[in-house]
């Protein structure tokens, strides 16, 4: 499928955005491709745009400023929305950077052509609902996971929603999402591993 088939698709899966709703929009949407270290989205920069990943690898994260030290907060992978949303639903300096960490393709649209659309469309005006929504699960699912979740419960977690992070991802960022060092990340995996060959 060509990358608007596949935009299309998901759109129609995530909000019931049909044909006729989608070929309106289509022209406001552009492709995009990152080299790994390229930014989707800067600290104190407004996120102006709203993607759709073809393919790749993105992380959002802060910087402690005492120490220099990073903290991965989330992850994105391919056929999944991609956003600063905080940034992007308020238009206010974003907190966090969002950074390429492999070679990646998004689709993408401008929010002024999304603000056209909620006046215009009734469909594309229930689609900003549900991605107002789905920010406020993410950050919520985030935080609840450090409060109620063991590092492993939160290890199974993200296999579930990115199950090829391993393989385009180092441990070290893997193990900064979690909130663990390196050495507990190497056992869990161990045990994973132990439990499903057992």
């Amino acid at each position: 499928m060509t990358e608007m088939q596949l935009l299309a698709e998901a759109l129609q899966q995530f909000a019931g955005i049909d044909a006729a709703a989608f070929e309106v929009a289509a022209p406001y949407w552009q492709v995009k491709t990152y080299k790994k270290g390229e930014y989707y989205n800067e600290y104190r920069n407004v996120c102006k745009h709203f993607g759709f990943i073809i393919n790749g690898v993105f992380r959002t994260y802060y910087v402690n400023e005492q120490n220099g030290e990073e903290k991965n907060l989330l992850f994105y992978t391919q056929r999944q929305m991609i956003a600063a949303y905080k940034s992007f639903l308020t238009q206010k300096p974003c907190n966090y950077y969002t950074e390429c960490m492999v070679e990646s393709s998004i689709v993408y649209i401008h929010i002024s052509h999304l603000h056209e659309l909620y006046r215009t469309h009734h469909q594309w005006e229930h689609f900003g609902r549900l991605v107002a929504e789905m920010a406020f699960n993410l950050i919520m699912g985030h935080t609840e996971n450090f409060l109620f979740r063991t590092p492993e419960e939160r290890y199974l977690e993200l296999m579930e929603h990115h199950p090829d992070i391993f393989n385009a991802v180092p441990l070290y960022h893997i193990a900064s999402y979690l909130g663990i060092q390196g050495p507990s990340l190497s056992r869990i995996r161990k045990r994973m591993a132990a439990a499903a060959g057992s």
